[in-house]
Parts: C-alpha cells; sequence; structure tokens
C-alpha cells in the first residue's frame, strides 16, 4: 500500500488523485498528483517516506512538461508531468516500495523589478 499527502500554500496546490493506493508485488502501480499555480521553471519532487523513518528523496521532474531536467531515480521508476499534473509510475512494486510517498513543488522565487 502507497499513501499520498495533499499540500496547499496561497495559489500554489499539489493534491494526490488517488490518497491510497493498493498493489500487489510484482505489478506495476501508477501514483498521481494535481497541481496548480507553477511556472516553467518549477520543479516536481516525489518523496517516500518508511515507517518511523525521514522522507527520502525519489524523483525529480521539471513542472509544466518542460523536458530534460531528471533524476537519476532507480530503473523501475518513470515520471511524467504534464502542465497540471504529475504521476510516478514503479514497475514491478517490490514490498520495499510500500510506503508514504509525498509529490512536492519546487518553486524557484523571481526577483521582482521596480
Amino acid at each position: 500500500m502507497v499513501s499520498l499527502c495533499p499540500f496547499t500554500f496561497s495559489h500554489l496546490s499539489i493534491q494526490p488523485v488517488y490518497p491510497t493506493v493498493n498493489v500487489l508485488q510484482g505489478n506495476p502501480v501508477t501514483l498521481s498528483c494535481l497541481y496548480n499555480g507553477s511556472t516553467s521553471t518549477d520543479s516536481l519532487l516525489w518523496y517516500r517516506q518508511y515507517s518511523r523513518s525521514s522522507p527520502q528523496f525519489v524523483y525529480l521532474v521539471g513542472a509544466r512538461s518542460r523536458s530534460g531536467y531528471e533524476s537519476s531515480p532507480p530503473a523501475r521508476f518513470q515520471s511524467t508531468t504534464s502542465r497540471t499534473s504529475t504521476e510516478l509510475s514503479i514497475t514491478k512494486a517490490t514490498l520495499t516500495d510500500s510506503a508514504l510517498y509525498y509529490c512536492a513543488l519546487r518553486v524557484v522565487a523571481h526577483e521582482r523589478k521596480s
């Protein structure tokens, strides 16, 4: 079982499509989040947290379907993104994939010109 947590701040929000997803070992699973309020310079990050542990970074991809900005995740992990959503797919889920997953939006601050 994997779980996702929502987040909202000011005009930005990111939330899971399904808060809990169950999958049998060996099967593929896709976790999905919807987001808004981002710009093309922002990034989407995926973390997972095991019981009684700190969150661990899993994947980074550019927001708003920007390509060419990915981390080096495990080979079984893939992420896709569009202007309003992001997905993390795990091929052949294992018992070690059972965790709490976070999709996060990293916003790049822009300096205002006066």
